[in-house]
């Protein structure tokens, strides 16, 4: 009899708690977003995977005038790339490619666009826990976990600064724990103004928009019958492959924190065994089956990637 009462008075004890970190990881949330939408800041930060670094810098900053925002993420190893944002257009300046630009509120880049949108959209496939506090870049940091409910997805660790709710360290981890990647932040500066950088952007002339398709890509010859809960389509394309000018087709789905990319092509082989690398949290999966190739791109577990891949049906030839 005690011991059962005991584990009544645990359970009584640890419910309400966990309503409480839920409650404080959602108000953590809110306020992420709300920060990375409205403050204006200078960052820099390092994308750790596989013993390797990618350095990243990053201003952000709200034109006082119209409101609108304004980005520059730039890669500082390598040849120079940028990705500029002024308010719903987005500009990409890389080597060897003619720089454009497309409609979009929100750059794609290591940090999941997500965080300055609405991430209790989330709740369904994701648990948030407030579930601890430390020190990260010198700050005091608040470490919000978001748990998958599923086997299907990585966990995302997020340690936000206690003074301006914005990031300081990512940690993607398994669901046993196993750290796969982080970003960890090196400098952040808040500033009244935006930094000078983007007071340039403001005036400079972007690159042409590029004119996407608009023709439904629907018709398919092949279909996926399996994916996790809440991922859905969000684009779709088919285009040759540069060099070879072999064609491919490809869908993009997500499930709002996660992307996955899939892409369908004859192949000349028969068939060829599952093969499939680990770049940091993203698994890059291929295989052959009658002759046609699958591959498999994403934040996602090597199973559930296997899975995605088996349920393709082919329901006639791959070929546009």
């Amino acid at each position: 009899m005690k011991l059962i009462s005991s584990l009544l008075l645990l359970v009584s004890v640890s419910l309400p708690t966990m309503a409480m970190d839920n409650e404080e990881a959602e108000s953590w949330i809110v306020r992420l977003s709300e920060s990375l939408n409205q403050l204006n800041f200078n960052t820099s930060f390092v994308v750790v995977k596989n013993n390797q670094a990618e350095p990243y810098h990053w201003f952000h900053g709200v034109d006082g005038e119209t409101g609108a925002e304004l980005e520059i993420l730039s890669l500082l190893n390598g040849p120079r790339r940028d990705i500029l944002r002024r308010g719903d257009v987005v500009s990409y300046i890389e080597p060897e490619l003619q720089p454009y630009s497309v409609n979009s509120p929100r750059i794609s880049g290591p940090i999941p666009a997500i965080f300055s949108q609405d991430m209790t959209t989330l709740v369904d496939n994701y648990e948030f826990n407030a579930v601890g506090r430390s020190r990260v870049l010198g700050k005091p940091a608040q470490l919000i976990r978001i748990e998958s409910r599923d086997e299907h997805r990585f966990g995302h660790w997020l340690w936000l600064d206690m003074e301006t709710g914005l990031p300081l360290k990512i940690a993607l981890l398994t669901r046993k724990g196993q750290l796969l990647e982080q970003v960890q932040f090196t400098h952040l500066v808040i500033s009244e103004q935006p930094a000078e950088s983007l007071q340039q952007l403001k005036q400079a002339d972007l690159p042409p928009i590029l004119a996407l398709p608009q023709a439904a890509m629907n018709n398919f010859n092949w279909q996926i019958d399996w994916l996790p809960p809440g991922f859905k389509k969000v684009n779709s394309s088919r285009h040759r492959i540069a060099h070879t000018k072999q064609p491919v087709e490809f869908m993009l789905f997500s499930d709002g924190l996660v992307e996955v990319s899939v892409y369908v092509n004859p192949s000349q082989q028969s068939q060829r065994p599952v093969e499939y690398v680990m770049n940091g949290a993203t698994v890059v999966l291929n295989q052959v089956v009658n002759n046609v190739e699958v591959s498999v791109v994403g934040k996602i577990p090597s199973n559930t990637a296997k899975a995605i891949a088996d349920s393709i049906q082919i329901k006639a030839s791959t070929a546009p």
